[in-house]
């Protein structure tokens, strides 16, 4: 981050990929200058066809500069347009800016070394801003990109150059929310004074009070330090300092399971618990690889639908980013296209349809599991509504905070939504552990009473996962 004189204002160049990025970058640097050089005005235009979300936010750019540039003459867009406030737009409320939008009007002359020609739209950016700097003094420019590379060279060249932001929702990816508060081992004596304790169909709850509970959120999950037998989830937070708290349900015994699934740690039991509450709507689960965030939410919605008949039938869904080189299009409907990226599916239907009476049982079983089971590719949803849905949707970590919304806000009566994903496993470009769209909705989400979240820790698939998830 550069240091800026706070007497000296600033002009910050944005860079195409800010704006794809996210189309109301243009009204989120409040008193600061925003400056657009001619490239950058040119990669919008080539990259404005198509269905692609990086197309709508072009499209939702060049509404934005429409509405800013209405009615304006030339002599008002060389002395800089007036960023208009914007009070909503898709993510929430902006303060509104106060600076001016200053167009590339002009040819100016670039100053690059001979071994960095202008003619690349990056290198263009660059002549701009070292040109801009060379004819005001006074104030600081500042190249603003998602592009490291882009960063690198204007470092090289002397240019400040930052990363965009505002769209991370933490500055530190261990500050995020982990569902989890482990409570010291004298939590009972401090708090004997006021505690109240009662059962309600065969479930023991405690109301307690104090100041140390202000950090507190519901559903979030409670253990004791030294007490292993200690498991309780908030069930109810009526104020700040007062909380009531549900002892959960033993899922590690053989005979208390969730479609032959039993719980292996802690965390997994939490999670089952969230998942198997009628009364929370969204589960988020995170955790590295092989902790059992598939099968867990698997295991939960077949007894949900199958067992309980509380919902209609699962729908699974995931973001098609492939690991190594794409593979080109496939054939078939949407469901036999998107069947190569549910590998996770099927090999948790394995583990969840072994059930006995020989290969005749196992298919019976397979059949009934999957007619109750749909997958469904994202790109379809927007304008969609689910009803009585149990909709799994594995590798948020991918998806943009916009895309997260466009989502979660598909539900409809009865829906319950479950978000998988392991921030450390992000293949979306210009996504970050702290701006990814699964981060943002785990933070904005944890003080709501209808959802509840847990990061898992444990490996569970085998040893050599388990070893390779610490080590490499």
């Amino acid at each position: 981050m550069i240091k800026r004189q706070e007497d000296k204002p600033c002009l910050f160049v944005l860079d195409t990929n800010v704006l794809m990025h996210d189309p109301t970058a243009l009204y989120r640097f409040k008193e600061h200058d925003i400056f657009l050089p001619m490239a950058v005005l040119e990669e919008l235009d080539a990259a404005k066809k198509g269905m692609s979300e990086v197309a709508r936010n072009v499209r939702q750019v060049s509404r934005f500069l429409d509405q800013l540039m209405r009615d304006a003459t030339k002599e008002a867009i060389d002395h800089g347009l007036p960023i208009s406030p914007l009070s909503e737009n898709g993510g929430g409320y902006i303060a509104p800016a106060t600076g001016r939008l200053f167009f590339q009007t002009s040819l100016m002359e670039p100053s690059l070394p001979t071994s960095l020609p202008g003619t690349l739209a990056d290198n263009n950016i660059l002549a701009t801003a070292q040109a801009l700097q060379a004819q005001d003094a006074g104030r600081t420019v500042i190249i603003v990109s998602k592009d490291i590379n882009l960063r690198i060279k204007a470092t090289v060249l002397g240019l400040p150059a930052e990363d965009y932001i505002n769209d991370k929702v933490l500055d530190d990816v261990n500050l995020l929310y982990t569902g989890h508060e482990v409570l010291p081992a004298d939590f009972w004596d401090s708090h004997e004074k006021a505690l109240d304790s009662w059962q309600e169909e065969g479930r023991t709850f405690y109301r307690v009070k104090g100041t140390d509970l202000l950090d507190w959120y519901p559903s979030q999950c409670l253990t004791i330090e030294g007490d292993e037998s200690f498991e309780a989830i908030v069930h109810d937070k009526p104020s700040p300092e007062e909380a009531v708290i549900e002892l959960v349900e033993d899922y590690r015994s053989a005979r208390h399971n969730v479609w032959g699934i039993n719980a292996r740690n802690r965390e997994q039991n939490f999670a089952l618990n969230m998942l198997m509450d009628p009364d929370l709507d969204f589960v988020t689960l995170l955790g590295p690889a092989g902790t059992g965030k598939t099968l867990l939410a698997l295991a939960a919605g077949l007894a949900q639908v199958l067992e309980r008949n509380a919902y209609r039938e699962i729908i699974m869904t995931r973001v098609t980013v492939p690991v190594g080189e794409d593979i080109g299009f496939l054939p078939g409907t949407e469901e036999e296209k998107m069947t190569p990226w549910m590998g996770a599916l099927m090999d948790n239907l394995e583990v969840l349809t072994q059930t006995e009476g020989g290969d005749w049982g196992r298919a019976a079983t397979q059949d009934l599991v999957r007619n109750r089971i749909r997958i469904q590719s994202l790109n379809f949803m927007r304008g969609r509504t689910f009803l009585n849905k149990y909709i799994i949707l594995d590798e948020a970590q991918n998806l943009t905070a916009k895309q997260m919304k466009t989502l979660i806000t598909r539900a409809g009566p009865g829906t319950k939504m479950v978000c998988l994903g392991n921030i450390a496993q992000i293949d979306t470009p210009y996504l970050t552990e702290t701006s990814s769209g699964l981060t943002y909705v785990v933070d904005r989400f944890k003080g709501w009473r209808h959802s509840g979240h847990i990061t898992l820790v444990r490996g569970e698939r085998s040893r050599l996962a388990d070893f390779a998830s610490q080590e490499l």
